[in-house]
C-alpha cells in the first residue's frame, strides 16, 4: 500500500466577506492520509510449494541418483536429499549444452541402475499389455520420490483400452528446478532414450502445455506405448 497526503479544506470557494474575516491560523491545517493500492503491485503466486515427506527408501534413492549425476559431471556438492539432486542437475545444465546434458543423464542412469538387472527385466517383461500396465503401476509406487504424487490412468492404444498412463499431478523435479529447459534436457529426453534402450519399452513423457511458458502448472503424463 502507499499513502497519499492531502490538505483538509472545508470549502473550495470563499465570498469577499469571508476573505475579509479570514485570519492566519495558529496551527497548520490538518493532513489527511489516504491509503491506496500501489500502481505496480506484485501478483501473489496462487499455488504454494509442495511439501514432500521422504521416507528412508526415498532418501536412499534420491541420494544414490544424485551421487551418480555428480560422479558423471565431476562436480560434487555438500547438499543432501532432493536439494542435492537439483543442485547436481543445475550444474549439468550450466556446464553442458542441451545435447551433452542428455548424454550426461543417460550415463548417470547407467551408473545408477546396473545393466544386468535391466537386461533381466527386459527378458522377463517383453513389450505387452501386461508389461505396460505393470510398469505404469510400478512407477507410481517406486518412483514417487522422483516425480511426486502420481496415479495410473487409462488410454486407448492400438484400438484397445489400457491402464498404461502415469499422470503426474505436480512434477517434483520441474517444481524444484523451476526450469522448463532442465525438465526437457535433464529428464524428459534422456529418460525416454534410457528406458527404451534398456527396457525395450517406448515411453512418451508429455508435460502440460502450460509448462512450456510457466512452471506453476507442473503436471505431466507418461505413456507406455508399443513403438
Amino acid at each position: 500500500m502507499e499513502a497519499r497526503l492531502f490538505l483538509q479544506c472545508k470549502s473550495h470557494f470563499s465570498t469577499p466577506a469571508h476573505r475579509r474575516s479570514v485570519r492566519p491560523a495558529k496551527y497548520p491545517p490538518p493532513i489527511l492520509s489516504v491509503l491506496t493500492r500501489p500502481a505496480d503491485h506484485v501478483k501473489k503466486e496462487s499455488d504454494s510449494k509442495t511439501v514432500h515427506n521422504d521416507n528412508w527408501f526415498d532418501l536412499i534413492a534420491i541420494n544414490h541418483l544424485s551421487r551418480s549425476v555428480q560422479a558423471t559431471t565431476g562436480v560434487s556438492n555438500s547438499k543432501s536429499g532432493y536439494k542435492s539432486l537439483v543442485e547436481a542437475a543445475t550444474v549439468a545444465s550450466q556446464s553442458f549444452n542441451p545435447i551433452q546434458q542428455r548424454e550426461v543423464v543417460i550415463k548417470a542412469l547407467n551408473k545408477a541402475f546396473p545393466r544386468p538387472i535391466l537386461t533381466m527385466i527386459r527378458t522377463l517383461l517383453p513389450n505387452s499389455k501386461f508389461a505396460r500396465e505393470y510398469f505404469a503401476v510400478f512407477t507410481t509406487i517406486f518412483f514417487k520420490w522422483l516425480v511426486g504424487p502420481c496415479e495410473v490412468r487409462e488410454s486407448e492404444l492400438d484400438g484397445r483400452r489400457e491402464r498404461n498412463v502415469v499422470h503426474i499431478k505436480k512434477c517434483r523435479f520441474l517444481e524444484e528446478s523451476n526450469c522448463v529447459g532442465m525438465c526437457i534436457n535433464l529428464c524428459k529426453m534422456p529418460s525416454q532414450t534410457f528406458i527404451k534402450d534398456s527396457l525395450g519399452m517406448p515411453i512418451n513423457m508429455v508435460p502440460s502445455r502450460a509448462n512450456q511458458k510457466h512452471t506453476t502448472n507442473c503436471s505431466s503424463e507418461q505413456k507406455w506405448s508399443i513403438s
